[in-house]
């Protein structure tokens, strides 16, 4: 597994020591194949840009109990079994982050937006932008997943 380094120009905040923060990713997919993309709050580093909702992993939790966490807070959802698929380690400008991204199919409760972010059922290509660094791989995968064979989102 290779590193997704964003903005390579850019310093990197803490330096080439910093440790990695971990991060727990739902890919939440409807019956008929979209899957869910939210829109980073204002005030956030990379505001604006998509990505699949989520957020850190705290001291003593697991990916998916924080999992569980994040998408109560952040969407107002509760989730049912969570499937671990992929792990990617993106070196952004401010942070290392190892995102978790788990395969969500069952969930109850109706999509609530705590954070100020817009959503958006999406399927390939991707329709919103800008997608954000250590999504865009993600996209791939489901690509490769479901034989389709375009690019899988607009550039930004």
């Amino acid at each position: 597994m290779g590193v997704l380094v964003a903005h390579g120009e850019r310093p990197r905040e803490g330096g080439p020591d910093r440790k990695e923060v971990a991060v727990a990713v739902g890919v939440l997919v409807r019956p008929d194949g979209r899957f869910l993309l939210t829109s980073r709050p204002p005030g956030k580093v990379y505001a604006g840009y998509w990505e699949f909702p989520g957020g850190k992993v705290e001291e003593g939790e697991t990916v998916e109990a924080a999992l569980r966490r994040e998408l109560v807070e952040e969407i107002g959802v509760v989730i049912g079994a969570v499937h671990p698929w992929r792990v990617e380690v993106v070196d952004y400008p401010h942070a290392l982050v190892r995102l978790n991204f788990c395969k969500v199919f069952d969930w109850s409760g109706e999509l609530h937006m705590h954070e100020g972010q817009s959503c958006s059922w999406e399927t390939l290509p991707v329709q919103v932008q800008p997608v954000l660094p250590g999504t865009v791989p993600v996209l791939d995968w489901f690509a490769q997943e479901r034989g389709f064979t375009g690019a899988t989102h607009h550039a930004a």
